[in-house]
């Protein structure tokens, strides 16, 4: 049973919900280089060996339990024009993503072995988003661009700042992002 797909219900739903729980719970009481399979199986009440075969090492299960908690539980803002709406979506996410939390997941999801799986949910999650305000820009007669350039126009460079670069980005870069974005579409291709 992969870490992206159990049966809703049951048992599998149980100790996912268990070893996650767990996990949070360590991850608030101690520093991440302390915590350990064994650890986190006693407090969830399973058996290591059931943490090693559903999740395969520590890496994936924090990477899986981070691509859980960064899962939106909100549709994004409606501010009723596409550039406001992807202003207050990209400076929520950099906001949220550039605490010091958010960055221990997004690095936990970074530093997943397994490709595609936690790594694949958050760009799902951010696409999902997107297409919201995509959706919302097309009802209400504006031409947004599509979700792929949203992403590699905004969001990567988002990303990138987050994760690597010396001086963090301010909410305002996120702004910027969006504006510069939609100016180049604005200008007519030669």
């Amino acid at each position: 049973m992969s870490p992206e797909g159990p049966r809703p219900g049951g048992r599998s739903a149980r100790v996912q919900a268990a070893v996650h729980a767990a996990v949070r719970a360590l991850q608030s009481e101690r520093p991440r280089h302390d915590i350990t399979v064994p650890l986190i199986a006693q407090r969830a009440g399973v058996t290591p060996s059931t943490v090693y075969r559903r999740w395969g090492d520590l890496t994936e299960l924090l990477a899986d339990v981070a691509a859980e908690r960064l899962r939106p539980d909100t549709p994004p803002t409606d501010t009723g024009t596409l550039g406001g709406d992807l202003s207050a979506y990209a400076e929520q996410y950099l906001e949220e993503m550039s605490a010091p939390t958010g960055r221990a997941f997004l690095r936990d999801i970074v530093a997943s072995a397994a490709p595609g799986r936690p790594a694949g949910r958050c760009d799902t999650y951010i696409r999902e988003q997107l297409e919201i305000i995509v959706a919302r820009a097309q009802a209400r007669g504006e031409r947004p661009p599509p979700v792929g350039e949203i992403v590699e126009q905004v969001m990567a460079p988002m990303m990138y700042g987050i994760l690597f670069a010396v001086t963090p980005l301010a909410l305002t870069d996120a702004a910027r992002l969006v504006e510069a974005m939609l100016a180049r579409r604005a200008v007519p291709a030669i």
